[in-house]
């Protein structure tokens, strides 16, 4: 027991170091994947066929690429192209953009959770379909994507640990760094399962409450 406290006391800066752009990383790309997800899946129940179609083959092109390709690609292949980022930054947009595409499907079906007869009494009324949609269709729908959405939050975090691979020191960098202090790595790995639950719970807790609010609200 002592020498797996020491672990992480003997290296605590480390561990802190690491965890913080976890969480700055994780963050930033939430909200970019949320801005992304909610317009492309207002695209996707769109009356434009030709936003229909753009939302569509987004969602296609970026769920059946591997997260590791879309890193790649920012990281080796865009600075060719003439766009160079910054490790982070690519980190950033990889995440953004593949998790914007797993955002954009719960949108779509939280839409399609709300009976037609809302939207189309709205319309009755007047309202375009940009009003409808903001006004009247995702209210509703909020109900139905608290659990998806939340889940797919939880998996962008633990995602986040693919950055280690392309130069970005976040958590899932850690073993390989502590590997050169010659510490024991199952202890180094028990400790990041700890910090991930402990970055998890708060997002759990956070669903739990919006499902209760949501409830009341219904």
């Amino acid at each position: 027991m002592t020498e797996f406290l020491h672990v992480l006391t003997d290296h605590w800066s480390l561990f802190g170091e690491h965890f913080w752009n976890t969480v700055k990383l994780f963050l930033i790309a939430a909200v970019g994947s949320l801005v992304v997800g909610i317009l492309i899946g207002s695209f996707r129940v769109s009356p434009i066929p030709a936003l229909r179609w753009f939302g569509a083959t987004y969602v296609n092109l970026v769920r059946n690429t591997p997260l590791t390709l879309v890193f790649a690609f920012l990281v080796f292949a865009a600075p060719k192209l003439g766009l160079n980022l910054e490790y982070f930054t690519a980190a950033t947009v990889a995440l953004t953009v593949y998790t914007g595409a797993f955002i954009c499907e719960v949108v779509r079906s939280g839409v399609n959770t709300v009976p037609p007869g809302q939207a189309e009494a709205a319309r009755a009324l007047g309202l375009g379909f940009g009003q409808v949609l903001t006004q009247v269709v995702l209210p509703q729908a909020l109900r139905a994507m608290v659990p998806p959405l939340m889940s797919v939050e939880i998996a962008m975090l633990k995602n986040t640990t693919v950055a280690a691979g392309f130069s970005v020191l976040e958590a899932g960098a850690i073993p390989s760094y502590m590997s050169e202090f010659g510490e024991p790595q199952f202890y180094v790995l028990l400790w990041i399962v700890i910090g991930f639950l402990i970055l998890i719970t708060p997002l759990v807790v956070l669903q739990r409450v919006l499902e209760r609010k949501l409830a009341v609200a219904r």
